[in-house]
Protein backbone atom coordinates (compact mmCIF):
# COMPACT_ATOMS: atom_id res chain seq x y z
CA UNK A 1 0.00 0.00 0.00
CA UNK A 2 1.27 3.71 -0.71
CA UNK A 3 2.65 5.81 1.53
CA UNK A 4 -0.58 7.24 3.70
CA UNK A 5 -0.24 10.59 2.93
CA UNK A 6 -0.65 9.65 -0.65
CA UNK A 7 -3.87 7.92 -0.18
CA UNK A 8 -7.23 9.42 -1.95
CA UNK A 9 -10.87 8.68 -0.19
CA UNK A 10 -12.77 6.35 -2.08
CA UNK A 11 -15.87 5.39 -0.26
CA UNK A 12 -17.44 4.90 3.42
CA UNK A 13 -18.38 2.45 5.40
CA UNK A 14 -22.16 2.82 6.66
CA UNK A 15 -22.94 0.43 8.75
CA UNK A 16 -23.46 -4.04 9.00
CA UNK A 17 -25.93 -5.48 6.57
CA UNK A 18 -27.21 -8.58 8.21
CA UNK A 19 -25.33 -10.91 10.34
CA UNK A 20 -22.73 -12.34 8.64
CA UNK A 21 -20.31 -9.44 8.65
CA UNK A 22 -21.52 -7.75 5.16
CA UNK A 23 -21.21 -3.90 5.09
CA UNK A 24 -22.93 -1.19 3.43
CA UNK A 25 -20.30 1.25 1.77
CA UNK A 26 -20.77 3.91 -0.42
CA UNK A 27 -18.43 4.99 -3.05
CA UNK A 28 -16.99 8.42 -3.47
CA UNK A 29 -15.28 7.99 -6.79
CA UNK A 30 -16.81 6.47 -10.29
CA UNK A 31 -14.36 3.18 -10.80
CA UNK A 32 -16.01 0.59 -9.21
CA UNK A 33 -13.43 -1.49 -9.44
CA UNK A 34 -11.82 -0.48 -5.92
CA UNK A 35 -14.01 -2.71 -4.89
CA UNK A 36 -13.15 -5.88 -6.91
CA UNK A 37 -12.55 -9.18 -4.88
CA UNK A 38 -8.62 -8.73 -3.80
CA UNK A 39 -8.84 -5.32 -3.52
CA UNK A 40 -6.89 -4.09 -0.34
CA UNK A 41 -8.14 -0.36 0.91
CA UNK A 42 -6.33 1.26 4.00
CA UNK A 43 -9.05 2.43 6.94
CA UNK A 44 -9.24 5.54 8.94
CA UNK A 45 -9.25 6.04 11.64
CA UNK A 46 -7.31 2.39 11.97
CA UNK A 47 -7.37 -0.13 13.26
CA UNK A 48 -6.88 -2.38 11.33
CA UNK A 49 -4.82 -0.50 8.50
CA UNK A 50 -6.10 -2.50 6.04
CA UNK A 51 -8.82 -4.41 4.31
CA UNK A 52 -9.46 -6.53 1.78
CA UNK A 53 -12.37 -7.09 -0.46
CA UNK A 54 -13.39 -11.00 -0.29
CA UNK A 55 -16.91 -9.88 -1.72
CA UNK A 56 -19.35 -6.81 -3.28
CA UNK A 57 -22.50 -6.34 -5.31
CA UNK A 58 -24.51 -3.48 -5.91
CA UNK A 59 -27.59 -2.97 -3.54
CA UNK A 60 -29.51 0.47 -4.10
CA UNK A 61 -27.11 3.18 -4.37
CA UNK A 62 -24.44 1.54 -2.25
CA UNK A 63 -22.75 -1.99 -2.30
CA UNK A 64 -22.81 -4.57 0.29
CA UNK A 65 -19.32 -5.88 0.88
CA UNK A 66 -17.65 -8.76 2.64
CA UNK A 67 -13.73 -8.09 3.99
CA UNK A 68 -11.57 -10.53 4.82
CA UNK A 69 -12.09 -11.64 8.24
CA UNK A 70 -14.76 -9.93 8.98
CA UNK A 71 -17.16 -12.32 9.52
CA UNK A 72 -19.81 -11.53 12.07
CA UNK A 73 -21.91 -8.39 12.87
CA UNK A 74 -20.26 -7.46 15.61
CA UNK A 75 -16.58 -7.46 14.06
CA UNK A 76 -18.86 -5.19 11.13
CA UNK A 77 -20.54 -2.82 13.53
CA UNK A 78 -16.69 -2.07 14.67
CA UNK A 79 -16.27 -0.61 11.05
CA UNK A 80 -19.32 1.62 11.26
CA UNK A 81 -18.44 5.34 10.23
CA UNK A 82 -14.65 4.16 8.64
CA UNK A 83 -13.11 6.18 5.71
CA UNK A 84 -11.82 3.39 2.80
CA UNK A 85 -8.47 4.82 1.35
CA UNK A 86 -6.46 4.03 -1.69
CA UNK A 87 -3.61 5.02 -3.74
CA UNK A 88 -4.22 6.82 -6.94
CA UNK A 89 -4.84 4.89 -10.26
CA UNK A 90 -2.22 5.69 -12.87
CA UNK A 91 -4.22 7.08 -15.52
CA UNK A 92 -2.41 10.27 -17.88
CA UNK A 93 -6.01 10.63 -19.60
CA UNK A 94 -8.02 10.96 -15.99
CA UNK A 95 -8.36 14.00 -14.08
CA UNK A 96 -8.25 13.84 -10.93
CA UNK A 97 -9.40 16.02 -7.87
CA UNK A 98 -5.95 16.58 -6.21
CA UNK A 99 -4.09 17.52 -8.46
CA UNK A 100 -6.46 20.36 -9.29
CA UNK A 101 -5.73 21.97 -6.06
CA UNK A 102 -3.17 24.81 -6.65
CA UNK A 103 -2.99 24.45 -10.10
CA UNK A 104 -2.79 27.24 -12.26
CA UNK A 105 -5.75 28.04 -14.93
CA UNK A 106 -4.84 28.89 -18.62
CA UNK A 107 -7.29 30.11 -21.12
CA UNK A 108 -6.90 28.38 -24.53
CA UNK A 109 -6.33 31.78 -25.45
CA UNK A 110 -3.06 31.85 -23.51
CA UNK A 111 -4.22 34.59 -20.83
CA UNK A 112 -3.79 33.31 -17.08
CA UNK A 113 -6.69 32.99 -15.23
CA UNK A 114 -5.72 32.34 -11.56
CA UNK A 115 -5.40 29.46 -9.04
CA UNK A 116 -7.88 26.58 -8.21
CA UNK A 117 -8.06 27.35 -4.53
CA UNK A 118 -11.42 24.93 -4.20
CA UNK A 119 -13.56 22.29 -6.11
CA UNK A 120 -17.12 23.06 -5.41
CA UNK A 121 -19.85 19.83 -5.64
CA UNK A 122 -22.59 21.48 -8.26
CA UNK A 123 -25.59 19.14 -10.12
CA UNK A 124 -24.46 20.12 -13.28
CA UNK A 125 -21.09 19.93 -13.36
CA UNK A 126 -18.69 20.31 -10.65
CA UNK A 127 -17.27 23.67 -10.47
CA UNK A 128 -13.16 25.05 -10.13
CA UNK A 129 -13.42 28.02 -7.77
CA UNK A 130 -10.27 30.20 -8.92
CA UNK A 131 -8.83 32.68 -6.32
CA UNK A 132 -9.72 35.48 -8.45
CA UNK A 133 -13.18 34.48 -7.31
CA UNK A 134 -14.03 33.21 -10.90
CA UNK A 135 -16.01 29.55 -10.76
CA UNK A 136 -14.94 27.40 -13.56
CA UNK A 137 -17.65 24.42 -15.02
CA UNK A 138 -15.58 21.56 -15.49
CA UNK A 139 -16.99 20.68 -18.69
CA UNK A 140 -14.55 23.59 -19.84
CA UNK A 141 -11.62 22.24 -19.13
CA UNK A 142 -9.80 21.32 -21.98
CA UNK A 143 -6.48 19.50 -20.18
CA UNK A 144 -2.92 20.37 -19.06
CA UNK A 145 -0.96 22.55 -20.43
CA UNK A 146 3.01 21.24 -21.55
CA UNK A 147 4.61 23.44 -18.47
CA UNK A 148 1.75 21.54 -16.25
CA UNK A 149 -0.85 24.48 -15.93
CA UNK A 150 -4.98 23.47 -16.58
CA UNK A 151 -5.85 24.83 -19.62
CA UNK A 152 -9.66 25.71 -20.35
CA UNK A 153 -11.90 26.66 -22.94
CA UNK A 154 -14.46 28.61 -21.68
CA UNK A 155 -17.87 30.40 -23.83
CA UNK A 156 -17.22 33.83 -24.49
CA UNK A 157 -17.78 36.34 -21.37
CA UNK A 158 -17.10 33.81 -18.34
CA UNK A 159 -14.27 35.39 -17.27
CA UNK A 160 -15.34 38.83 -17.45
CA UNK A 161 -18.11 38.44 -15.05
CA UNK A 162 -15.77 38.31 -12.33
CA UNK A 163 -13.96 41.19 -13.31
Amino acid sequence: MADDEHLLEVGRIHKPHGVRGDLLVSLVTDVEARLAVGSVLSVDPAPPATLEVAAARPHQDRFIVHFVGVDDRTAADELRGRTLLAAPIDDDEALWIHELFGARVVSVDGVERGTVVAVIDNPAADLLELDSGALVPLTFVDGWTDDGALRVDPPAGLFELYE
